[in-house]
């Protein structure tokens, strides 16, 4: 059995509601520091360190002019604090001293990438498709879906 990680404190879900490590990037959603209709898309590249935002509708983050924006320090504040820093750090392969990091902003100098536009739709379904299991009521009943979980 696998225990889930006690966390140092509760996750941001109303400022980042989505955030994971998948293929071979750190991605996930941000909400709108002024738009409550607005989310953003953000990810950060393993091996490469290349990084992108935009809207869930492919319009680039104002913020992101050749170096991370705030939407990105949030991904990997919580990024952090979900997998824990030393999982993040082996995940994109970063140099940096798991010891020492408090938090994923402190990662960003040894992110070396730059930004680097991919479309937001393979994130953005992915959540889309979080949120129908997070909504669903507890049942006993099989859900065909997740047939693929072994008991």
């Amino acid at each position: 059995m696998i225990r889930p990680r006690v966390l140092p404190r509760a996750r941001k879900v109303q400022k980042v509601p989505f955030v994971e490590l998948y293929a071979g990037r750190l991605q996930g959603v941000v909400s709108s520091g002024s738009d409550q209709d607005r989310v953003y898309v953000s990810y950060f590249e393993a091996g490469s360190g290349n990084f992108y935002c935009s809207t869930n509708n492919n319009r680039p983050c104002g913020g992101l002019r050749g170096s991370p924006c705030k939407h990105l320090v949030e991904l990997l504040n919580e990024g952090v604090l979900q997998y824990g820093a030393a999982r993040v750090i082996a995940y994109l392969g970063l140099q940096a001293e798991p010891d020492k990091v408090k938090s994923g902003g402190e990662l960003l100098r040894h992110i070396k990438g730059g930004p680097h536009k991919v479309e937001a739709g393979m994130v953005f379904s992915r959540f889309l498709t979080y949120l129908q299991y997070v909504s669903v009521a507890p049942t006993g009943v099989p859900l065909p879906d997740m047939a693929w979980f072994v008991r």
